[in-house]
């Protein structure tokens, strides 16, 4: 169990850390779940990321690349844009 959560603790930290350049061209990214079982990083796309249609090539391209680069190299991210965390 502990290994899950360090993984998805490194997971969050590669988020966290491309944050800045969403964050730059006006959107952002939110962790939202990690499933340990399918190695799938659920994440939220927000402000000007939300509705751009580049979105889909800025989470593989981007996000997703750099996730597989740091943490590993079979983590899957996944925008769950239509749903809620709350």
């Amino acid at each position: 169990m502990a290994e899950n959560n360090d993984l998805e603790k490194a997971v969050i930290d590669a988020i966290n850390a491309i944050r800045p350049a969403l964050q730059n061209d006006g959107g952002d990214i939110e962790f939202v779940k990690y499933d340990p079982v399918a190695k799938n990083a659920h994440v939220k796309l927000v402000g000007a990321c939300a509705g751009c249609p580049m979105s889909q090539l800025t989470l593989t391209n981007g996000v997703q690349r750099y996730v597989r680069e740091t943490v590993d190299k079979d983590i899957t991210i996944i925008n769950d844009d239509q749903i809620s965390i709350f």
